[in-house]
């Protein structure tokens, strides 16, 4: 043996260098060799399967998801109502020792649009909370509490909010809510501020022609369309509409909103045409694009002209909805703004424009369609895309819309055409109903 090794030793010290170098890289390689093809029988022969195991709290796991859940319940909607509030308990007394859990559950509770999943998520956050004893005695204090006080049967705290026509209302403008949002990502302005001037608007046309549009607003649940001096969802004038066109191209202007925002209402005609195309806009019952646009417009330009008065009105929701109420000519920068507008008068009780729109700002109602945003209005650094603006300017229906400028003529003298009688809306097969707004 130590014959052959001497042999062995002797050999490679009479090699040279090039062969050294060429037996290394095939002992190289042959290592390598065997080391693939042992992983590949290791992996073949199950070495490096996980056979996996039951977990340890799968009982607790099931017993979580056969908690009572409330789908395809019968309960009515005071027994919802009142587990809500018993969940509501419970995240209180959850949040003072797990603030950050009772946190969470919050708010996927509240998407869920069940109560008891409170219960569940709770139930699966104690799978690792070894002692609860402190949560249920705080628990059990706040129930004793909850106990001397029942819960009250009682409508909407906000008058205006208890009719019927309210709940049709919220229908129409979810049915909108895509061209809502488009809207405020075009402008930079929060949906939910021209939600509330749009309910303002609409609540203002149910009260004034009440018996004409609860035929429309009840049944078939669309957004009545101005069309005599003031035009559209939003009742906007002809020069409003020009003027809000005019801030846009203007970076003099004390409303300027920036360079983003030039071409946003360009039209690709002109003269008598474009007269023509700014009516359609506003008339255009199908499709309400452009009447959300010049509502964001408005707001967001009211806003500019005050902030560079030195005044932040972003976080006057109320003063925004006065002010595009009232209009231009009064919107006057100050310290002291407040809230007001219009009278519209709701179930025998008289409120302000703005405070119609204040009471749904805060209300919650819609929420889950139009969030808040966390800075209400976004200034824009890069310009609109030629595909948004191409966008913009082909919504415009081709939909019948009575003559411009009809509502000058004297109705004593000259009788209408048969469509001004008719107030256009559409319904889920795209097809007219009612009749237009004439006011």
């Amino acid at each position: 043996m130590t014959s052959l090794f001497s042999k062995a030793k002797n050999s490679w010290r009479n090699r040279s260098v090039g062969r050294k170098v060429f037996d290394i890289i095939v002992g190289l390689f042959a290592l390598a060799g065997f080391a693939i093809i042992g992983a590949w029988a290791f992996y073949q022969l199950g070495f490096t399967k996980n056979r996996g195991a039951v977990d340890k709290n799968y009982r607790y796991m099931l017993s979580v998801n056969e908690m009572e859940a409330l789908k395809d319940s019968t309960f009515t909607q005071e027994q919802v109502q009142e587990r809500w509030i018993k969940q509501y308990a419970k995240l209180v007394a959850f949040s003072r020792f797990f603030p950050t859990n009772a946190q969470l559950i919050t708010q996927g509770a509240s998407f869920s649009h069940d109560p008891m999943m409170v219960d569940r998520m709770i139930r699966a956050c104690g799978m690792y909370i070894d002692d609860l004893s402190e949560y249920d005695n705080l628990l059990q204090e706040i129930n004793k509490v909850l106990d001397r006080y029942p819960q009250k049967e009682q409508p909407n705290v906000i008058p205006w909010m208890q009719g019927a026509e309210w709940d049709a209302l919220k229908e129409a403008i979810v049915r909108d809510k895509a061209l809502i949002i488009e809207a405020g990502r075009l402008t930079g302005v929060e949906p939910r501020l021209i939600v509330g001037c749009l309910i303002g608007e609409q609540i203002r046309l149910f009260n004034t022609k009440r018996e004409t549009f609860k035929k429309y607003l009840g049944p078939v649940k669309v957004l009545s369309v101005q069309s005599q001096f003031s035009y559209g969802v939003n009742g906007i004038k002809i020069s409003t509409a020009k003027t809000i066109e005019s801030h846009l191209k203007d970076p003099k202007s004390e409303y300027y909103m920036g360079p983003r925002y030039e071409h946003l209402l360009d039209y690709t005609v002109t003269g008598e045409a474009q007269e023509n195309e700014r009516y359609n806009r506003l008339v255009d019952y199908r499709n309400h694009l452009y009447s959300y646009l010049y509502t964001a417009c408005i707001l967001h330009q009211t806003k500019v002209q005050w902030e560079r008065a030195g005044y932040d009105i972003s976080d006057r929701p109320d003063v925004l909805f006065t002010l595009f109420n009232v209009g231009f000519a009064q919107s006057v920068p100050k310290p002291d703004p407040v809230c007001g507008g219009s009278h519209i008068k709701v179930h025998d009780q008289v409120y302000t424009f703005g405070a119609i729109g204040f009471d749904f700002y805060y209300s919650g109602e819609l929420a889950e369609d139009f969030p808040f945003w966390r800075q209400r209005f976004i200034p824009g650094d890069k310009e609109l895309t030629a595909e948004e603006l191409a966008y913009i300017q082909g919504s415009v229906s081709n939909c019948k819309r009575p003559p411009r400028g009809w509502e000058y003529v004297k109705k004593d003298s000259i009788a209408p055409p048969p469509v001004q009688e008719r107030i256009y809306s559409y319904d889920d097969d795209d097809e007219y109903a009612g009749t237009y707004a004439n006011e």
